[in-house]
């Protein structure tokens, strides 16, 4: 599938092959164009040397997944019908390692069976990878060579590690449909044994300041105010008593998981005490993802990820690469995944752990400098709740950078055009260490 329209031809000279063609298609050489940084041709142009290693101005990038809940019937129509041949392989294979046709769920439904979590999450995770394959084939896009980070919501970071080079595709959507698989069976024995309903409720609060005193105060209510104690905390109380915050979604809003008999009265807590009223959401969910009542998954991922890979002729591998070929962020820290050990770990507990999403977008936008953002997979939630944080929709020539999302073919041209044209604005911390130099 061609990407058609005008391009903006560089300012410097480029081989070629860089080049859009004479009808102007793009070519399938590599998207990544780095021209020379202007302190480089300052030197050129003063008769300095220049053999130094040139850095990586472009702006920083990082390519980000979704979550559970963007699932939807008939989601890999438009790419069946864009890239067959791609397609058909990638639905082989998916169907072949979940052991089911999973691809007829998906398409077909009906929707009360896609939006069970054990076809909702390999669905999603699956067809998140799809597109990066598709990327990688017939755009020559590859993730390495355009992006400096890669992360996802909740789910969405099996397949962000997966793009980052640390898992197999195969091995991530088993793990991934296990995960799925026990914290379906772990909210059913909940509601078996001791009753009540379980879901997933989102706070929402009408200003920023708001939020610091009412997470405190959720703590406060329920016993936990840490990373890492919620695992070793889950067996002091019953599930019906159990309720945390599952993610941090943004500077106003987070979701309660747990209990929602248990919500409800923490809900009417805050209200009465902290003196504002935040917008109670119920969200569509099967399971309070997040919560202690998570549990039984922490411990078949572990025991996954103590083994080697399942891929063929990788056997006798680790299951988990590290270093990656590009950083990866985690949920539970906010922070680059550091060792094997770290990430097994962290991505087993992530089950059971606050997903700390605006600490990871506060980090890499304020911190990390990323401005370019790119999010990939179905639906629209995860580029909604970037731009809104760090202030971008699209391209933006004013901050130098974009916030985009490729969720169907017909969007691909749009985002690799920004992409291709913000490649020549150069990063403001690499390009005053070199001035400082010249």
């Amino acid at each position: 599938m061609p990407l058609r329209g005008p391009l903006r031809r560089p300012a410097l000279a480029l081989p070629p092959s860089a080049l859009p063609s004479s009808n102007n298609v793009i070519t399938k050489t590599p998207l990544r164009i780095s021209p020379l940084p202007r302190s480089v041709a300052v030197r050129q142009r003063r008769g300095h040397a220049t053999h130094l290693p040139v850095p990586d101005t472009r702006p920083k990038t990082a390519i980000f997944f979704p979550g559970q809940g963007v699932q939807r019937v008939g989601m890999l129509t438009p790419w069946l019908e864009a890239f067959p041949s791609t397609t058909s392989e990638i639905i082989d294979e998916i169907d072949s390692v979940v052991g089911y046709k999973l691809s007829d769920v998906i398409q077909n439904g009906p929707g009360k069976d896609l939006n069970l979590s054990p076809n909702a999450q390999p669905a999603i995770m699956a067809t998140s990878i799809m597109i990066i394959r598709i990327l990688e084939k017939h755009f020559n896009f590859r993730v390495e060579d355009n992006a400096h980070f890669t992360l996802g919501h909740s789910l969405g970071e099996f397949a962000a590690l997966v793009a980052g080079g640390y898992i197999q595709f195969q091995d991530s959507l088993r793990m991934v449909q296990k995960r799925a698989e026990a914290m379906s069976n772990a909210t059913r024995q909940a509601e078996e044994m001791y009753g009540g309903e379980y879901g997933m409720v989102a706070l929402v609060s009408s200003k920023a300041e708001h939020l610091p005193p009412l997470i405190a105060a959720i703590h406060e209510f329920v016993g936990y105010d840490s990373a890492g104690s919620k695992v070793e905390s889950a067996d002091d109380w019953s599930p019906i008593d159990q309720v945390l915050i599952a993610n941090v979604n943004s500077k106003t809003q987070i979701v309660l998981s747990g209990s929602i008999s248990r919500i409800k009265t923490l809900v009417e807590h805050v209200r009465q005490f902290l003196g504002h009223d935040p917008r109670a959401v119920r969200l569509k969910s099967d399971s309070p993802f997040h919560s202690p009542i998570m549990k039984p998954a922490v411990g078949v991922l572990q025991q996954m990820m103590a083994g080697n890979s399942m891929v063929k002729g990788r056997e006798n591998e680790d299951i988990v690469t590290f270093p990656g070929k590009v950083t990866c962020i985690s949920n539970v820290t906010a922070r680059p995944f550091e060792s094997r050990e770290q990430l097994k770990d962290l991505l087993a507990r992530q089950s059971v752990e606050t997903v700390q999403w605006w600490d990871s977008i506060k980090y890499l936008d304020q911190s990390m400098k990323v401005r370019r953002w790119v999010g990939i997979g179905p639906g629209y939630v995860g580029r909604n709740l970037v731009g809104k944080e760090v202030g971008m929709r699209g391209k933006d020539v004013v901050k130098g950078g974009g916030v985009w999302a490729i969720t169907d073919p017909k969007e691909i041209e749009e985002v690799l055009r920004g992409l291709e044209e913000t490649d020549f604005y150069e990063d403001d911390e690499w390009q005053d260490a070199w001035d400082r130099w010249d």
